[in-house]
């Protein structure tokens, strides 16, 4: 009986081991990854033996569990017709994140709703206002467009308090309108996360405006027709 007690008590020994083990392992890596002035919102494992995936707000990362070597890449699937294992990480994080976010965008609703894509925009960018301009079309093919605010100076700016403003009038549509037609916006302050949508595109991997994020997580960086887009998302669709 002593015997068995002694096994038994050697087991969870081992399991708690384990989970220190592990727990100190993640911490390490934890500390190594923000030493580097990245903030870690993640860790997993990742797609190959040995590596761990991390996800930073500055997007994903795969490092060795030494926390020694950081690898920013992608990792196809070559079993599985090299599909881009690291792409369908990030769809993820697109779609989630923006989903976080819903409830602070500027729509701009499809009356015959196929479609609803993100898109993160500033008001001075001259394609964000070529696609705004065309906003009538997108919606015409049933594209509803949902804009997050990406000031590309940066916070704390002239141009991050200029997307406030427009995020804070009284009627944003006509606000956003009016601002990517070169008119004054009144300014405004209100809560709002503006800095949250511009957090989340550096996270996201957004470099500039226009930048779409498609129903299946896909990120599409600059202008794209209506026509063009339409078609990209049918197509999209069927091969679901």
């Amino acid at each position: 009986m002593k015997t068995v007690i002694s096994l038994i008590a050697a087991m969870f020994a081992l399991v708690s081991l384990a989970s220190f083990s592990q727990d100190d392992g993640v911490n390490a890596v934890t500390e190594k990854v923000k030493s580097i002035g990245l903030q870690v919102e993640a860790i997993a494992d990742a797609p190959i033996e040995g590596l761990l995936q991390v996800t930073t707000d500055r997007g994903l990362f795969y490092i060795t569990p030494d926390g020694k070597y950081l690898i920013q890449g992608r990792i196809f699937n070559v079993d599985e017709g090299m599909k881009n294992e690291t792409e369908v990480a990030l769809a993820q994080m697109r779609l989630q994140g923006v989903k976080e976010l819903s409830d602070s965008v500027i729509e701009f609703k499809a009356k015959n709703e196929k479609h609803v894509i993100y898109i993160f925009t500033d008001t001075t960018c001259s394609y964000c206002r070529k696609l705004h301009s065309e906003m009538g079309q997108y919606n015409d093919a049933g594209i509803t467009v949902r804009y997050l605010a990406f000031p590309r100076a940066g916070l704390n700016t002239q141009n991050h308090q200029d997307m406030v403003s427009v995020w804070c009038a009284k009627n944003p549509q006509k606000a956003m309108t009016d601002a990517k037609s070169g008119d004054p916006v009144a300014s405004k302050s209100c809560d709002n996360r503006v800095a949250e949508h511009f957090e989340l595109g550096q996270k996201l991997g957004v470099t500039g405006t226009p930048a779409m994020i498609l129903p299946s997580g896909m990120l599409v960086p600059g202008y794209q027709p209506a026509g063009i887009l339409a078609q990209a998302l049918k197509q999209s669709e069927s091969k679901k």
